[in-house]
């Protein structure tokens, strides 16, 4: 018994040791699918910087951008099985696999973005990241993609009629689906890699994003109008393979959890401070812009959208939503 008993011990300390040597030296794989001149970048940026420094170069972190390691349900996929260890991710992809997500991606939610903040980092941000474990991620953070705005090739956008007929690519996302098409847009819903040929080559009339999306990727070459609907807001989530979450000691943990805080916080304000640039630019390069489109009747054309999905989501989290107060 005794015999026993001491090769349990010898067995937990070795064991104990494999893991610390197993998260000592630990290379976390980040992967985003835009360019290095995008906002998930910067938050990348931020995410390895406090990571090393606080683990004294115990964590390093290699960032793979430009969908290097695939695109977004790719990562996700990877995540889950950890051969990816953490990612950016827009919050778009995720409703495939947690369907109550799709709740921030209804039409005109958020009034702006500090209530888009006290939202996702309070009570109804914090329980859709807890859920994210059911699914093998650790939802660390929100950044942000940010509002989204209009853009095509035909025509100035200034009320809902004005986007009926156009052909505008969409996330792979049956909401935003939905809220174009009650637009009246023929809505074709597709990759962000094809879309960039398709704008192109003019196969499609325009694409919905927020302006750092428009300057990064040069949209201005195939868009001519700018239109400021601010019709949808999208966070992105900070989040790691739960494989990789579990390899990590509680201290490396805790250092991990407060790089994606402040790689959240530059995103956000890397997005705030330079609105006013990217707007500037987007004109100089010859855009139209509609700075004040009619946002009642577009709120108003949108109505059918929580009509369909508001159930699903609940009339509880809705009312929450619209009475959570900004910071």
């Amino acid at each position: 018994m005794r015999k026993l008993f001491a090769l349990l011990v010898v067995f937990s300390f070795l064991l104990v040791g494999v893991q610390g040597a197993f998260a000592k030296g630990l290379n976390i794989k980040l992967a985003h699918v835009v360019n290095e001149k995008d906002a998930f970048h910067v938050c990348a940026l931020k995410f390895k910087e406090v990571v090393e420094a606080k683990s004294n170069g115990e964590i390093t972190v290699t960032i793979y951008p430009n969908a290097k390691l695939g695109d977004e349900r790719a990562l996700l996929e990877g995540m889950k099985m950890g051969v990816v260890d953490a990612g950016i991710i827009t919050s778009g992809p995720i409703i495939n696999f947690i369907p109550e997500f799709g709740v921030f991606d209804l039409p005109f939610l958020f009034r702006n973005p500090e209530h888009a903040y006290a939202v996702l980092d309070g009570p109804i941000g914090t329980k859709m990241l807890k859920k994210m474990e059911t699914q093998g991620w650790k939802g660390l953070a929100y950044g942000e993609r940010g509002f989204r705005n209009l853009t095509n090739s035909k025509r100035p956008v200034v009320t809902p009629d004005d986007v009926k007929g156009l052909k505008i690519r969409l996330m792979q996302n049956p909401i935003y689906v939905d809220a174009f098409k009650a637009l009246g847009a023929n809505a074709v819903p597709m990759a962000w890699t094809e879309a960039l040929t398709a704008l192109q080559q003019k196969t499609i009339d325009g694409q919905e994003n927020p302006l750092n999306v428009i300057v990064a990727f040069k949209l201005y070459e195939s868009q001519k109008y700018l239109s400021l609907t601010r019709h949808a807001y999208a966070p992105n989530v900070i989040m790691m393979s739960m494989k990789t979450w579990k390899k990590l000691t509680p201290e490396q943990q805790a250092i991990i959890q407060e790089a994606a805080t402040e790689a959240s916080k530059a995103n956000r304000q890397y997005d705030n401070d330079k609105a006013a640039e990217w707007l500037a630019f987007l004109k100089e390069q010859g855009m139209e812009v509609v700075e004040k489109p009619d946002l009642e009747a577009f709120r108003k054309a949108v109505e059918p959208v929580y009509e369909k999905y508001g159930a699903s989501f609940g009339e509880d989290v809705l009312k929450a939503i619209a009475e959570t107060k900004a910071n």
